[in-house]
Formats: structure tokens, C-alpha cells, sequence
């Protein structure tokens, strides 16, 4: 069970740390929401990489099969809703006025609405349940079992929420470092043209 949940951190943690739209969301989320809104955020995307892992436990080959079939399309309204939030956050910053609440939308409001907002956009990306069950295919789990597919998909949680709360605070603290409103115009402006940069990435590969 420890081999288990160490090789599901390791693999929450790989899924996680390479850097995406929504990983660019999470970030921007805190410079202009705060570490709590961005944490709600985080942990959105971190209950679907968990989610993930279960069914690639229970299902195995046949949810990659069935993903599979999917894939395509699924990447299309992927990269088509994140960038529609990416062109949100460009516009929110180009058109900086004294009254408008900034950031990526009203989705990223609260950390309940980031949660649920970033809990959608994380679900339909079908590589993350493909990975999971090329892992588990592979004998990352050692001996299969219920308690050992348990250990691997808490682990997965673990790792993949670390990191996402590691984003949130390091978003807090380029929000506190950018007081200024010529600062955080700019930071929403590249946060938004980062976001549409790599949702283009996931139309143009799919």
C-alpha cells in the first residue's frame, strides 16, 4: 500500500507540474483573487486528476478505449473553452477601468466557483485518464488489489494538490508584489495571452 501511494503521488505530481492553460489559470487566479479563490481552483483540478485515477483503476483498458473514441472532439471544446477565458483575461486587462473586478471572469469569483470552473475545464482534457491507465497497465499499482488501487488514487490527490496549491500561492504572492493597477493590467493581459498561447497548442495538436 506505501509502494502504491508514493508511485500515486509521483504520478499526480507528473501530471500536474508540467505547465498548461489551466495550470495559467490557477496562477493568474491568484494574483487577482487571492490564495483561497485559487486554491478552490487547484483543488477543482486536483479532484479530476483523482477522479481520473479511479476509473483508470476500476476500468483499466477499457476506459482508455472508450476515452480513446473520444479524444478528439473532446480536445476541440477543451481548447475552444480555454480560449474563450484566455481572450477574457486579455480583454479584462486591456480594458482596465476604475470599476471592473479584474481577472479571468466571474467563474473564478469565489473559491467555490473556481473549484467547479476549473473542475469542468480540468475534465474534459482525455490525456489525464489515458496517462492513469497506461500507469496502471504498466504495474504501477505492483499487486493489484482494492486496497493498493486506493492508496494509488490518494496518492494521486496528494501529489496533483500539492502542486495546484503551490500555483495558488505563488500567484498570491505576484499579486501582493503587484500593487499597483499598471501591474496587475499587465499580469492579466499576459496571463491571458499565455492561456490562449497554449489552448492554440491543444487545438493545433489535435
Amino acid at each position: 500500500m506505501i509502494t502504491a501511494l508514493i508511485g500515486g503521488i509521483v504520478a499526480g505530481l507528473a501530471v500536474a507540474v508540467p505547465v498548461g492553460a489551466v495550470g495559467a489559470l490557477i496562477v493568474m487566479t491568484g494574483a487577482h483573487r487571492g490564495w483561497r479563490v485559487a486554491a478552490g481552483g487547484g483543488l477543482g483540478a486536483a479532484t479530476v486528476d483523482a477522479l481520473y485515477a479511479s476509473l483508470a483503476v476500476i476500468g483499466g483498458s477499457a476506459v482508455t478505449a472508450a476515452v480513446g473514441s473520444v479524444a478528439t472532439p473532446l480536445k476541440w471544446v477543451a481548447g475552444l473553452v480555454l480560449l474563450t477565458l484566455g481572450a477574457a483575461m486579455l480583454r479584462s486587462g486591456w480594458t482596465r477601468s476604475a470599476d471592473q473586478n479584474l481577472g479571468p471572469s466571474r467563474l473564478f469569483g469565489t473559491a467555490g466557483r473556481a473549484y467547479v470552473s476549473v473542475f469542468g475545464v480540468t475534465a474534459i482534457n482525455p490525456a489525464t485518464v489515458i496517462y492513469f491507465a497506461a500507469l496502471v497497465a504498466g504495474g504501477s499499482l505492483v499487486e493489484p488489489s482494492a486496497a493498493n488501487g486506493a492508496s494509488f488514487v490518494l496518492g494521486v490527490l496528494i501529489g496533483s494538490a500539492a502542486w495546484q496549491l503551490v500555483l495558488a500561492a505563488g500567484g498570491s504572492f505576484l499579486g501582493a508584489a503587484l500593487v499597483g493597477d499598471r501591474g496587475r493590467r499587465w499580469t492579466a493581459i499576459v496571463g491571458g495571452g499565455v492561456t490562449m498561447l497554449l489552448a492554440a497548442r491543444i487545438l493545433l495538436g489535435s
